[in-house]
């Protein structure tokens, strides 16, 4: 659903504020995605997922504790990779989600009211 025009208004005189009182806040926001997603952090959580997997597999039969630590890092390594992946296709999920109305399609109208 979306805002009327009044609601309109009152977003963007708060984004307005939000520039003004905090501009080092609001760079801050602004750039979340662009440091989250380099490419180092993408080739690292590609490394979680294979080291997860093998310790997973490897330490199964003889100690559950480091296969439940290798099972914890396959599933954040996982996660990692997935939210990466969905933000280079343009497809942000979860509490970032631009299709959702999550933090990621109100930093976009901060970006469009910026350059009005």
């Amino acid at each position: 659903m979306g805002l009327d025009d009044r609601e309109q208004r009152i977003l963007a005189e708060i984004e307005r504020r939000f520039y003004e009182e905090d501009p080092d806040l609001a760079d801050a926001v602004r750039n979340i995605s662009k440091r989250a997603m380099s490419p180092g952090r993408v080739r690292l959580a590609a490394v979680g997922v294979f080291a997860g997997l093998g310790l997973l597999l490897w330490t199964f039969t003889f100690n559950v504790w480091i296969a439940l630590v290798g099972f914890g890092l396959l599933v954040v390594s996982a996660s990692t990779l997935v939210h990466a992946m969905r933000a280079r296709s343009g497809r942000a999920g979860g509490a970032v989600g631009g299709a959702r109305g999550g933090l990621g399609s109100r930093l976009g109208r901060f970006r469009r009211y910026e350059q009005d």
